[in-house]
């Protein structure tokens, strides 16, 4: 007690934070595989992916190498590097263990990281405590996608670094820094943004100030190596290019001038699914408070100026976004691939950066107006934490109906499709209706359908035989998989791009028409559908026996090709 008493308010703030983030931790390791977590990107593909992976033994494989679980071999260079910190994780520990681990490390790690640039770089004054320890929390407790790990929730601890680099002002610790996020971020979701602005500031002090800071420079470039030599995948596939891939096929340019308009005021106010910061109710409205303020001259100096460039250059960011899939880029991409197949728009993965140090400085700015300012800006931080508690993974989708991960990879009743089968999983192949093809990978079927990054463009029109008939049927479905195609599923002109037919569906489908005898030359065997095929005769297919078990969400019909 008497060394919390000692604790300045300051300290006590952060220990109160801290617990605080553990709360919001805690049902990922109170429930297990009872909890509820996102499902896009995640359950449907990541996850299932780092189980195939290290059952295959391939998690060392060679560039060559191939996971014969997935599409009769999918590359091994699909899964990416063997040097991620998550893979370790999952490699080492059950599913939802490495899960919640990630979890915990990437929210402590960026809570830290916010503090630490606020209290040296943005938010220095010692009485404003309370808006560098809450806004750090709530920059932590932002729903990113999990796989990405540190790739934008690591962004400001990694500015925090650069930035005592540049100058001048550093220890060991920033070098360690920049030398082991790497290991826990992506190079293409995230750093490599990052580092091209880094690059273009040191650029900036070149042109300015007429002398090259060689130690900001090496810091940079340490960074960008240490991130080629863990991609050395990455790096192999653009150097020494192979066969065509899906990526090869990829039509993102589609929209129209204000198609884009409107996706740029969606992405500025609401945010994008694998970046989402929660700032509209509360940051937004603050934002432009100061903004006006400053605007009338109420405000005035060099941490006035640096809120400016924050609030110009998240609406670019924005705007950036929208645009690289505006229509009049594709005559671009159809002559430079590289433009297909990286996704550039990813700058706006900065967003969550840039939006909570424009939280921090505007609520600071406010702060020094003292008053009623200060009242506003405790609410604001108050309830933007509010915000972000209320949506917790585990109340977001247990709300929605979604289920949980134990209902999700429904590993029991798998099992008994495996025994009732009856053959070695490697002897037959099969593929999903109606639930994702992750549910059979995770528990060892071997699938023709799958969800990937990217895969063998060869491969993509093999399948696309099986469901030409059905694509023809829905124009959504035809251009979902042409001009995309990550997901290589047997898509149902009925079902439109739905895949989670739970239990208790009303769903059947009438008229289905799959070119099963292309479906048997691949290997196909048995169709796991999670709804009831009225006109399986006229396919070939024969219902051998339907799978009901209490701690699945699906029912699951099994069909066999004749």
């Amino acid at each position: 007690m008497k060394r919390w008493t000692s604790l300045s308010p300051e300290k006590k703030h952060v220990w109160l934070a801290l617990c605080l983030l553990l709360i919001y931790v805690s049902p990922l390791f109170i429930l297990g595989e009872n909890a509820h977590i996102r499902v896009h990107d995640n359950l449907d593909s990541n996850i299932a992916w780092y189980k195939v992976l290290k059952d295959s033994g391939q998690l060392f494989g060679s560039s060559n190498a191939v996971i014969p679980q997935i599409i009769n071999g999918l590359p091994r260079n699909a899964f990416g590097t063997e040097f991620s910190g998550i893979e370790w994780l999952h490699h080492l520990f059950p599913s939802m263990l490495a899960y919640a681990l990630s979890q915990l490390l990437t929210r402590i790690i960026a809570f830290i990281g916010m503090f630490l640039l606020l209290k040296k770089h943005f938010v220095k004054a010692a009485e404003a405590y309370h808006i560098r320890v809450w806004v750090s929390l709530a920059f932590a407790l932002t729903p990113f996608w999990p796989s990405g790990m540190l790739s934008t929730l690591g962004m400001p601890l990694a500015l925090w670094a650069f930035m005592n680099i540049r100058n001048g002002k550093f220890t060991w610790k920033e070098w360690l820094t920049i030398i082991l996020i790497p290991f826990y971020s992506s190079f293409v979701l995230g750093f490599f943004f990052f580092l091209f602005f880094m690059g273009l500031l040191w650029l900036r002090d070149l042109l300015v100030k007429r002398k090259p800071n060689w130690g900001f420079f090496s810091s940079i470039s340490l960074m960008t190596l240490i991130y080629l030599m863990i991609e050395y995948r990455l790096v192999y596939s653009l150097v020494f290019p192979e066969a065509p891939t899906s990526r090869n096929e990829f039509v993102s340019s589609t929209l129209g001038f204000w198609h884009t308009i409107r996706l740029f005021i969606k992405n500025y106010f609401l945010g994008h699914t694998h970046v989402l910061t929660l700032h509209t109710l509360v940051i937004v409205p603050l934002s432009f408070i100061v903004v006006v303020m400053i605007w009338k001259k109420e405000m005035r100096g060099i941490i006035e100026k640096r809120y400016l460039y924050l609030f110009i250059f998240n609406i670019i960011l924005s705007i950036w976004y929208a645009f690289w899939f505006y229509q009049g880029w594709q005559p671009l991409k159809d002559r430079i691939s590289l433009l297909n197949t990286f996704n550039f728009a990813r700058f706006h993965f900065l967003r969550p950066l840039v939006i909570y140090l424009m939280f921090a400085v505007g609520a600071f700015l406010l702060w020094g107006k003292s008053g009623k300012w200060r009242l506003f800006v405790k609410i604001c931080l108050i309830v933007q934490l509010l915000v972000l508690f209320a949506a917790n993974d585990e109340i977001v989708y247990r709300v929605e109906g979604k289920p949980s991960v134990k209902q999700f990879y429904a590993t029991t009743q798998f099992k008994e499709i495996e025994q009732y089968i009856g053959k070695p999983q490697s002897s037959y192949r099969v593929a999903s209706i109606g639930i994702h093809p992750a549910i059979a990978q995770y528990n060892g079927f071997y699938t023709l359908d799958t969800y990937n990054n990217f895969y063998p463009l060869t491969y993509k029109h093999q399948f696309r035989k099986i469901i030409a008939t059905e694509l023809a049927k829905s124009p959504t479905l035809k251009k979902y998989f042409d001009q995309w195609g990550g997901r290589c599923y047997i898509f149902v002109a009925e079902l439109g791009k739905k895949y989670e037919f739970k239990k208790d569906s009303k769903v059947k489908i009438h008229h289905l028409q799959l070119n099963t005898s292309v479906f048997k030359q691949m290997g196909g065997q048995f169709i796991l559908s999670a709804v009831p095929i009225t006109n399986a005769e006229a396919n070939s297919l024969e219902l051998k026996k339907t799978f009901d078990q209490k701690d699945s969400a699906w029912r699951i019909y099994l069909y066999h090709v004749k």
